[in-house]
């Protein structure tokens, strides 16, 4: 933890988005603790069953030179790249988008998969703080802009949230997987490069619960984590998903019993290797009690980069935070994977 920020003192918020908790309070709180009995037998089948997947994934388009990735708040790309849109099959038969960024002119001497927020992905993000990485950045089933399904409505938290073979958080988080798989078979050679993964927000939570199984990722990173102590996380007013699952649960309790398979935070417990989380103070759309619940509940190295706030993106300060996140990132991945403590 590299320093102590104090969260917004003003906000246009009904509620406050700190939950009434300081950092202190932050790092106590704990992961839930019913975790089911076979919560590690779930998710390694399921593992099994999207490693199985033939992926066949394929290049559909090579990007102009030049054409701008996402905007972002850091100033332009570190590099040049090349960039493609890609698709690849995952878990389920369903066909994904994606996009697939390499250094331009070098052979990549990394690998990454990138994940995205609810807002999916309308384009590659050429700001990824890997230097010399070939990164597969997929669109997650039923989001944009590559991925929408006809079978996937809205609100997507709570799709197929009737039992845990449905929801659609277990797909995600093969999609994932599926990602990786795609990525080695578009670049044979990335078998050989450490492999890591970013992801922020609902990446963040999903990326909590698809790494304890897949031993390829070497690393990983967390930007404000979702999904994060379901059970304290539907007494928390928020805004965003949350709130979607905050209603699905006072009309129905029972939701608590398959969101405690696809808890971020009791999936944190099965997470031996190094981490690093950017966790918010302040967050009203993912409660910062639950951010924290992932981070301290890492059973592996882990390293915290406190942020003031997160999902604040009118805060006269986010570019300058963004850019410290980046900066914090960028030093966590040129660590070696063995000594990322």
């Amino acid at each position: 933890m590299d320093r102590r920020p104090t969260p917004p003192r003003t906000h246009p918020f009904a509620f406050d988005p700190t939950y009434g908790h300081d950092l202190d309070a932050l790092l106590a709180v704990p992961a839930p603790g019913n975790e089911p009995p076979d919560f590690a037998a779930f998710w390694q089948e399921l593992y099994a069953r999207a490693r199985a997947v033939a992926v066949d994934a394929r290049i559909e388009e090579r990007l102009p030179a030049g054409r701008p990735g996402e905007p972002g708040p850091d100033g332009p790309a570190p590099a040049a790249l090349e960039a493609y849109r890609i698709s690849y099959t995952s878990l389920g038969g369903v066909r994904l988008g994606g996009w697939l960024t390499l250094p331009a002119g070098a052979e990549p001497t990394r690998a990454a998969v990138l994940t995205h927020g609810y807002g999916g992905r309308a384009a590659p993000d050429p700001r990824v703080p890997i230097d010399g990485a070939a990164v597969l950045q997929p669109c997650l089933r039923g989001l944009p802009a590559l991925s929408e399904l006809p079978q996937i409505g809205t609100p997507h938290v709570v799709q197929g949230l009737a039992s845990r073979e449905t929801y659609v958080h277990g797909g995600c988080a093969a999609d994932i997987w599926c990602a990786a798989t795609a990525l080695h078979e578009l670049l044979p050679a990335t078998r050989g490069l450490r492999l890591d993964y970013l992801g922020g927000s609902f990446g963040g939570g999903i990326g909590a619960l698809a790494l304890p199984w897949d031993d390829r990722f070497a690393s990983g990173h967390l930007t404000v984590p979702s999904f994060g102590n379901h059970p304290l996380r539907v007494g928390l007013e928020c805004l965003g998903s949350g709130s979607h699952i905050r209603a699905r649960h006072l009309a129905d309790p029972s939701v608590l019993d398959v969101l405690a398979y696809f808890d971020a935070a009791t999936a944190a417990r099965h997470l031996r290797i190094p981490v690093h989380v950017g966790a918010a103070l302040f967050d009203a759309y993912v409660p910062p009690p639950g951010q924290f619940a992932v981070h301290n509940a890492l059973a592996g190295p882990r390293q915290l980069h406190v942020m003031p706030f997160g999902h604040f993106f009118d805060h006269p300060d986010d570019a300058a935070e963004h850019a410290r996140l980046q900066s914090a990132v960028r030093a966590f991945f040129a660590e070696p994977a063995a000594c990322a403590a």
